[in-house]
């Protein structure tokens, strides 16, 4: 991309904040270039975000049913899957799924419920509830 052609769409996403994004300047040397933004990736971002959003809200309602622990919610409230939190925390998909289960959860080793909370930063109090309303 030439510097001539870096987006400057004054992203909502970016909060004010300018992305550096590589392009060629008129002797064809990559250089660096602030960037404001770029429609689409704000619509894909924003897109995101609700799917994010969507996901939390279906986690807290199975938690508050009783389908799943709070360890669930959490994983989604700090905006990781699965794949994402076996990676944080070094444990497998199928131990987790295990811990997902309310019975399972509220036995939990110490040990076990640390490394949760290091890698979703929390605390153990709050990973052991469920917040009463979500933010919308």
């Amino acid at each position: 991309m030439d510097i001539k052609n870096v987006p400057q769409d004054e992203s909502q996403t970016y909060a004010d904040v300018k992305k550096a994004i590589y392009a060629k300047d008129d002797d064809g040397k990559v250089k660096t270039v602030r960037s404001s933004g770029w429609d689409v990736e704000e619509i894909v971002t924003k897109q995101a975000l609700e799917d994010i959003n969507e996901s939390v809200k279906e986690a807290y309602e199975e938690v508050k049913s009783g389908q799943k622990s709070t360890l669930y919610y959490h994983m989604f409230a700090s905006r990781m899957d699965l794949t994402v939190l076996s990676q944080s925390t070094g444990f497998f998909k199928w131990g987790i799924k295990k811990d997902f289960k309310p019975k399972v959860f509220a036995n939990i080793k110490e040990k076990r419920l640390l490394i949760y909370c290091e890698a979703m930063g929390v605390t153990p109090q709050e990973i052991k509830i469920l917040p009463e309303v979500i933010d919308e």
